[in-house]
């Protein structure tokens, strides 16, 4: 057992081995898989993001040169008071982080499309109006100051946009080369140079712009004419002084009629090239960021864009993409605006994360590269493999612990058999050799004459006679196992009341109950009559009788109790004595092939082991049960159950 033990060790070890790490590979992939669904929807989160800004990069970069005034001539139309239109900018903005629109022109001055040239501005404006206003001087001053250039994302963000394109587990499915490829800017890359009319350069032109058209135009019209009745316009128009340059600030004018002001344009002044930057940011204060264009007519510069709210629209973003997400519960999104280097703007939303065990960071192309976002959480979700993982770990950990356990238990159940083996061998040598001695020292003693009388004669031969049945009844004991061993022993079942087997019983036991001073006491309630084998039977109640006169010689009253009775379809039969009775860990293990109780009693008490494992087999080859139990008192009670 000690090397079967050993082995069943070093298996153990040599399976865990690789068991263990099958599994810590399986599960460091689970952690890898785990952190890059993470971040797959991170990056698609941020993705949506960088989305929504460049469709309104993309929008403010269509939107036509003179749109940023209060009426604007839609498209190529040829401009007239009845083709104008109101500019869409004239309203307030429909996004909540954009203050307003505004123009800067080249002189520095300033136009908002939120009121008409001339007309006062309304009351509900006048505070946003003040506004752009002075955003327009902080930009003028900061123009000035520093000279404007195309926005270039630092280094480290460049660094950090090649951190995130570490491979996920989206990239055994797709090609994500092109999706993967560094995204510099929004919208337009480059200037684009795009011809317009001159009508629209004309609607454009404010005070100080008469360059812009050089030597071909002559008259302004403004949206302040547009409510003036047509006499009025035409007495206007008769009063304009044919001088270059364009009104004073406050003074209205309209153009002459549309046919006399294209004749009097040369032909290459039908249509005007105008260069168009990319988007741009500047900030005007840690609250307000201008997103502008710059337009380039004529070497003039206009630049027209949007004033950004900042904390307005980190929070729109956050409610937008973040806060209604289910990794809101779990993970934390952190944007900010930064300026040189300088966090100005910060919004928190999401999970809190002390210790961060994922993070990933996100900058912005152009003209939105002062915006950054980073997504960290302190516990990255558990796949839903690992459940299964775990589930299938313990179930084969228990599979193998159950197996070799079974293999130990069974190595362990033969080696005891063939120690009970080897032991019944001894036994039965012994249980044979003692009456074989007594046999024959007892007809040597006959012979010699030793014996003097008839009774001693008599004493002799019993005592002969006595060996000899134990002899045979060791012998048919062994016989009969080995035949039910074997499957050769065929049972004959006859209906009987099962008196024949009680009498039987009596008369062969009679006289060893009376050398050993025993009494048997035989308690019978009628029964009706059922099947069984009347040898077997007899065979079977000697055993236990034998059995329990045998433990029983020790005891104060040696009395053995033998009880029929009925019950449900069942006929009981009980052998109980009062010996020492049976420790309670051997109840079962009584009936079982060579076993012996190991105690002080049975060591120094004859036997083989297989009473009580033929009584078993032989009852279950009947279709019975047996069962033993200790009384209340002294001794024990074998129980055995006959079907009827």
């Amino acid at each position: 057992m000690k090397k079967l033990k050993l082995l069943i060790l070093v298996f153990c070890v040599a399976l865990s081995i690789p068991l263990a790490y099958f599994v810590l590979r399986t599960y460091r992939s689970l952690e890898q898989e785990e952190v890059a669904e993470l971040r797959y929807f991170a990056k698609t989160l941020f993705d949506d993001m960088e989305e929504e800004l460049g469709a309104l990069v993309l929008k403010e970069e269509a939107r036509a040169i003179d749109e940023y005034k209060y009426h604007y001539i839609p498209g190529d139309q040829v401009p007239g008071f009845e083709g104008m239109s109101r500019s869409p900018l004239s309203r307030l903005p429909d996004k909540p982080y954009i203050l307003g629109y505004l123009q800067n022109n080249p002189d520095g001055s300033f136009q908002t499309p939120l009121v008409a040239t001339g007309d006062r501005i309304p009351a509900d404006r006048t505070g946003l109006v003040a506004q752009l206003k002075d955003v327009n001087e902080t930009f003028n001053l900061k123009r000035t100051s520093v000279p404007e250039k195309f926005e270039v994302q630092p280094t480290e963000v460049l660094v950090k946009r090649e951190r995130e394109k570490a491979p996920s587990f989206a990239d055994k499915y797709l090609s994500s080369s092109r999706s993967q490829k560094q995204k510099l800017h929004l919208g337009q890359e480059k200037k684009r140079v795009e011809e317009v009319t001159a009508d629209k350069v004309f609607n454009l032109a404010q005070q100080g712009d008469q360059n812009v058209l050089g030597e071909g135009r002559q008259h302004v019209w403004s949206e302040a004419d547009q409510d003036m009745p047509s006499d009025a316009m035409d007495k206007k128009a008769m009063d304009v002084p044919k001088e270059k340059g364009l009104v004073t600030e406050g003074e209205a004018y309209r153009v002459e009629p549309r046919s006399d002001l294209r004749s009097a344009l040369p032909l290459d002044m039908e249509k005007l090239q105008v260069e168009v930057d990319p988007m741009q940011s500047v900030f005007i204060n840690d609250l307000q960021i201008l997103i502008f264009r710059r337009i380039v007519i004529n070497n003039q510069v206009y630049r027209q864009g949007f004033v950004l709210t900042v904390n307005a629209f980190l929070n729109h973003l956050a409610r937008e993409y973040f806060a209604k997400e289910p990794m809101a519960r779990f993970a934390n999104l952190h944007l900010k605006v930064m300026d040189q280097g300088r966090e100005v703007a910060a919004v928190q939303a999401g999970a809190t994360a002390h210790h961060p065990s994922f993070s990933l960071n996100r900058s912005f192309p152009r003209p939105f590269s002062f915006l950054g976002a980073v997504l960290a959480c302190d516990q990255i979700p558990r796949s839903a493999g690992r459940k299964t993982l775990n589930i299938m770990i313990t179930v084969l950990a228990a599979i193998v612990f159950m197996w070799l356990f079974g293999i130990y238990q069974s190595a362990r159940a033969v080696v005891a058999l063939s120690e009970r083996r080897s032991s019944f061998v001894s036994s039965v040598t012994h249980e044979v050799k003692t009456p074989l001695t007594n046999i024959r020292m007892y007809i040597e003693m006959l012979e010699q004459g030793i014996a003097r009388d008839q009774e001693r004669e008599q004493e002799y031969f019993r005592i002969v006679g006595s060996e000899s049945a134990r002899l045979t009844r060791l012998i048919n004991n062994v016989l009969e196992f080995s035949k039910l061993e074997k499957k050769q022993r065929h049972l004959d079942l006859q209906e009987g009341t099962f008196e024949e087997v009680i009498q039987e019983v009596k008369d062969i036991m009679h006289e060893k109950l009376r050398q050993e001073s025993f009494v048997l006491k035989v308690e019978r309630t009628e029964i009706p009559p059922f099947k069984y084998d009347r040898e077997v039977m007899v065979q079977v109640l000697i055993n236990l009788i034998e059995n329990s006169m045998k433990f029983g010689k020790g005891a104060s009253v040696r009395e053995i109790t033998l009880r029929i009775w009925p019950e449900d379809d069942k006929v009981r039969i009980s052998v109980s004595d009062t010996g020492p009775g049976i420790p309670r860990h051997a109840l079962k293990k009584v009936f079982d092939d060579f076993y012996r109780v190991d105690s002080s009693l049975t060591r120094t008490t004859k036997g083989t082991g297989i009473g009580l494992a033929l009584v078993k087999r032989f009852v279950i080859a009947m279709g019975g049960s047996i069962t033993a139990t200790n009384n209340d008192g002294p001794g024990c009670t074998i129980t055995i159950s006959l079907p009827t």
